[in-house]
């Protein structure tokens, strides 16, 4: 890995992000490379004509690598994105705070690495140009790799009865150096792709994780789902309550105020709990990453919670309208008793009055 030279280098963009390295034990865990977000920027390095990433925690750097043209930025969710590093050795990790910012630095990284291997193939160009002498050589380039103890083939530059010319020593010592050179490069494409397969396995591992976590997830809003399933259950029953008291008191004045605020109640109760299926259907179709799943599990169990406080109330004030008819009743009974004892005393005056009237009529008839 190349150090750290801003001086000969110039930036190309910069983004905020929190860094995150692979478990170098497990290939499966993050670690947090930055406590805060960092400042992540694409930086060019013209005397080595290469691109790299680099972000600096303080004065140690925690990303410093390389842009190669077989490396890959894989968006993992929508505010989350990861690359393998083979140099490092390792899977950098950048968690952005939008999913614009997110989609910026990707298509960044996208154009940077275009850009090296533009330049790469620039550089390869140069190399053969300047090199004659080894481009000559190419046909008999795979013998020679195979067993370097050789010295290198004469060349025949005539025809087949004419005198034969054969390389000088410099001309032997430069195409060694070549030779060499071109070596060290397949050799590092070897190891280039063992490291590329190291990084698969490494991304397999990430995606297994990933779906067990989001089947987890799942899992859990299936067990919200019958939850909510249960309360409004359980409403229904209290609203069949209600109703049945209302049917039961005979007359909407009497305690019409508390009959009120219980349908109000409900109707809230009703409210929340379509907000909750509705929350439900957004997380079924947004699929988030493990820790919000995680923070919005939290918040709906206290929005369980307060349902169940409120549901309690809600018991209460049933409790209390039942209270309420059973004492309308009392007084209506009473009301009729007093009724029929007015009723009593009424024909008892009637019939004394009946008996004045007859008395009276005698009285005059003698």
């Amino acid at each position: 890995m190349y150090p750290l030279h801003r001086e000969r280098e110039q930036p190309i963009f910069s983004a905020r992000a929190h860094v995150f390295q692979i478990d170098p034990a497990t290939k499966r865990n993050w670690l947090p490379a930055s406590k805060n977000a960092v400042t992540v920027s694409f930086f060019y390095d013209a005397n080595r004509n290469v691109y790299r990433v680099i972000s600096a925690g303080g004065t140690k750097a925690i990303i410093n690598s390389t842009i190669t043209p077989n490396m890959t930025f894989t968006k993992t969710s929508h505010k989350f994105g990861q690359w393998a590093d083979s140099r490092a050795n390792t899977v950098y990790g950048l968690g952005f705070s939008t999913e614009q910012q997110l989609q910026q630095f990707a298509d960044q990284f996208k154009e940077v690495k275009e850009a090296a291997r533009l330049a790469r193939e620039k550089s390869q160009e140069r190399f053969e140009l300047s090199n004659p002498g080894l481009s000559i050589a190419a046909p008999q380039l795979s013998q020679e790799l195979s067993d370097e103890h050789h010295s290198p083939p004469l060349l025949t530059v005539n025809g087949p009865g004419e005198e034969k010319l054969f390389r000088s020593k410099s001309a032997e010592v430069v195409l060694t150096a070549e030779k060499e050179r071109v070596k060290k490069m397949l050799s590092e494409g070897s190891v280039c792709e063992m490291n590329l397969e190291a990084e698969l396995f490494t991304l397999q591992d990430s995606n297994a994780k990933l779906v067990a976590a989001l089947q987890e997830a799942n899992s859990s809003v299936e067990q919200w789902k019958k939850q909510l399933a249960e309360y409004q259950t359980e409403t229904t029953r209290l609203q069949d309550q209600v109703s049945e008291l209302e049917a039961q008191l005979g007359h909407p004045a009497a305690g019409q105020t508390g009959k009120e605020e219980l349908s109000r109640s409900l109707e809230e109760l009703e409210t929340l709990l379509r907000a909750k299926d509705q929350e439900i259907h957004s997380l079924q179709s947004r699929k988030p990453d493990v820790g919000q799943l995680e923070k919005e599990r939290e918040e709906a169990m206290q929005r369980l919670q307060e349902l169940e406080r409120r549901n309690s109330e809600l018991e209460d004030r049933v409790q209390n309208a039942e209270k309420t008819l059973a004492s309308s009743q009392d007084e209506q009974k009473q009301a009729e008793v007093e009724v029929q004892r007015i009723i009593k005393f009424l024909d008892v005056k009637i019939c004394d009055l009946s008996e004045l009237r007859q008395s009276l009529g005698k009285l005059i008839d003698k």
